[in-house]
């Protein structure tokens, strides 16, 4: 059984967050696409104890500094990964751990996405869940930079959340 590592910054003063919760239910997504997508992962062909990344939950003043200063793109975004392990083209395992690298969230962001979905189909924790999940693919190195690649994503996404009974968050 592989061991998974998850630790949490929140520097979000306006949304108390539950974290161990959030990392029981990461932790619990990141067995789901391991056990299913190992194979197809940057994991494939590695040897490795454990597993670790990061997640820091901020605002939307800090996404931007990082999108302008790490991607170039001079906005804000609910979410940036930095996929250590599946963007390097040097690859190491270290004492039996991988790190796959770092979450980040602006919480301000997920707050108004949820106030502007007029549905109401997801609540706030529902969105943070989402996103997570989405920040997983990209740590184990899926991208969607077409349709197909995004619907795959999306779909594998779905049956994560499925497994952490998000219908009921």
């Amino acid at each position: 059984m592989t061991i998974i590592n998850i630790f949490t910054e929140n520097i979000f003063p306006d949304w108390k967050l539950n974290e161990k919760e959030i990392i029981d239910k990461t932790r619990k997504m990141l067995e789901f696409f391991i056990s299913t997508l190992k194979n197809e992962s940057c994991l494939q062909n590695y040897e490795y104890e454990s597993v670790t990344l990061d997640i820091v939950f901020c605002d939307s003043k800090k996404t931007h500094e990082l999108n302008r200063d790490y991607r170039n793109k001079d906005k804000p975004a609910d979410i940036i990964t930095f996929a250590i392990f599946a963007d390097d083209d040097m690859r190491f395992v270290f004492d039996g751990d991988i790190n796959l690298g770092e979450i980040v969230i602006a919480l301000d962001k997920v707050i108004e996405g949820v106030n502007r979905d007029i549905s109401n189909s997801k609540n706030k924790e529902q969105e943070l869940f989402f996103l997570i999940s989405h920040g997983l693919m990209h740590l184990l190195g899926f991208d969607h930079q077409t349709e197909d690649e995004y619907n795959f994503v999306i779909n594998e996404q779905r049956k994560a959340l499925e497994s952490i009974e998000y219908d009921k968050i």
